[in-house]
């Protein structure tokens, strides 16, 4: 095991550095200082290293778009009803940043601040270690909310994302990484096939928003219940849907860390990889970069074009706080919460 620093580049007079993590199977995991991002998953091949993730080799690469391409998504992932929610009898207000609505934390979200970096090396694993503090002054959220994000890249060839908030009055936690793959070696994701733990997704309104009901999965294009062509789904989604692809919240079965299943399985039928990834919580949101061919400078290491990767980013159900039995997302001074992501490749 070991971990190397490099200069990454450059944002806003600022140096970004790339921390990459090596195993002894020589599989590596890049961590970056600048928003939480997780630039690299890549395996060895015949050919030289397969970065599994859909990624970016430069710092404009991942600032110079709208994607959220693999960053920390915080202090809320995805979206915030109008920006309100109540705890305790108090209403707060966060100002939108999506139309009416608050997307992965609003403008002052975790993807836009620099983090503190430890790196610490064990026998059986290498671990990046982020830290960052952030105020009601800074983002609108009340209280002020310590974060501790640590990326573990171990010699079974997983990857954890361990994230630890803790606060000094009630506040919301409900992180995510808005991590994108392709673990193919083609220029999309149509010939992989996905299987998620997933029986209902939620129905939305036009800012998709949940409006509180759980949909069937079965007989739509929303069935993975076993492992299913992502092309024809996606398909299907192009004729029927005005977004031409996924941007979904599936409800799925929290993973077990004790005895884990995976809440989603991507596989590659031509190369025959498989990504299993775990979550301990209870929704997984889609996204296929839906739209992603209209930015010719996405500054991608894929071309850029329609469902160049798919996201899949385990959280807690979206707008959890407005809605009763989706989910606890209220962090509590003295409370201090964790949440968990694994994610491990099969080559």
């Amino acid at each position: 095991m070991k971990i190397e620093q490099t200069l990454f580049g450059e944002y806003e007079n600022q140096p970004v550095y790339k921390y990459t993590m090596t195993n002894d199977h020589d599989v590596k995991a890049s961590v970056l200082n600048l928003a939480g991002i997780w630039q690299e998953y890549s395996i060895p091949t015949a050919n030289g290293h397969k970065n599994l993730l859909l990624s970016a080799d430069s710092v404009n690469g991942f600032m110079g778009n709208g994607l959220c391409l693999n960053k920390a998504v915080g202090r809320v992932a995805n979206r915030l009803d109008h920006g309100q929610f109540e705890i305790d009898g108090h209403t707060y207000q966060i100002e939108p940043n999506d139309g009416d609505n608050v997307l992965h934390g609003g403008a002052h979200t975790w993807m836009t601040y620099f983090w503190n970096v430890d790196t610490q090396v064990n026998t059986d694993d290498a671990q990046v270690i982020l830290t960052q503090t952030f105020t009601e002054a800074e983002d609108g959220f009340p209280g002020t909310e310590k974060v501790k994000i640590v990326f573990t890249l171990a010699n079974d060839n997983s990857v954890s994302i361990d994230y630890y908030g803790q606060t000094d009055q009630p506040t919301l936690f409900n992180p995510t990484q808005h991590t994108y793959w392709n673990i193919s070696d083609e220029g999309d994701v149509t010939n992989l096939e996905l299987q998620l733990n997933s029986t209902h997704h939620l129905a939305v309104d036009s800012g998709k928003i949940p409006t509180g009901e759980k949909v069937a999965n079965a007989n739509t294009p929303f069935d993975f219940s076993k492992l299913s062509s992502l092309g024809d789904a996606l398909t299907q989604m192009k004729a029927t849907t005005t977004e031409g692809g996924f941007d979904d919240y599936f409800e799925v079965i929290p993973t077990d860390f004790n005895a884990p299943q995976p809440v989603a399985v991507l596989h590659d039928p031509k190369t025959n990889r498989t990504l299993r990834m775990y979550s301990d919580r209870n929704s997984v949101v889609m996204y296929t970069a839906n739209g992603l061919g209209s930015d010719p400078d996405c500054g991608l290491t894929l071309p850029n074009k329609n469902w160049a990767g798919v996201a899949l980013e385990g959280q807690t159900l979206t707008d959890a706080i407005n809605h009763p039995g989706f989910g606890d997302t209220v962090l509590r001074p003295d409370q201090p919460m964790h949440n968990k992501l694994q994610f491990k490749a099969e080559f």
